[in-house]
């Protein structure tokens, strides 16, 4: 990647680089995101991290050996009915999603999620 790079190029590297079930599983993840919100910003922060924002943070995507995790930034204050944070619970303001290898993204509710998130950055 260079300099010039753009965040989405440096995010579609990310996805290329991890060929495993990580890659495919942000790539859905991301998918998800751009089809809940088409108006979505992204960006590439702190040393390597996908972020999506719209009127401020909602979510970054970060990869680890043995898991994906999505971290809402004010999730917090989000209503969860499908129980998707599963990560982060005890935090005053963010809550996250760990997948692992073979769990499902539930696009729907996490579509409702990040839906949810864009409205209380109002």
């Amino acid at each position: 990647m260079s300099a010039a790079d753009t965040p989405s190029d440096r995010i579609d590297a990310r996805i290329a680089e991890l060929d495993d079930w990580r890659g495919a599983l942000l790539a859905r993840i991301r998918a998800a995101i751009k089809s809940a919100d088409p108006e979505v910003l992204e960006e590439w922060k702190w040393r390597g991290t996908p972020c999506w924002s719209h009127g401020g943070l909602i979510c970054t995507g970060e990869t680890y050996k043995d898991k994906v995790k999505v971290t809402f930034h004010k999730g917090a204050k989000l209503a969860d009915p499908a129980g998707l944070f599963n990560a982060s619970l005890d935090g005053n303001a963010r809550r996250a999603i760990d997948f692992g290898a073979g769990d499902k993204l539930d696009v729907k509710a996490f579509k409702a999620l990040f839906r949810a998130a864009i409205a209380l950055n109002g």
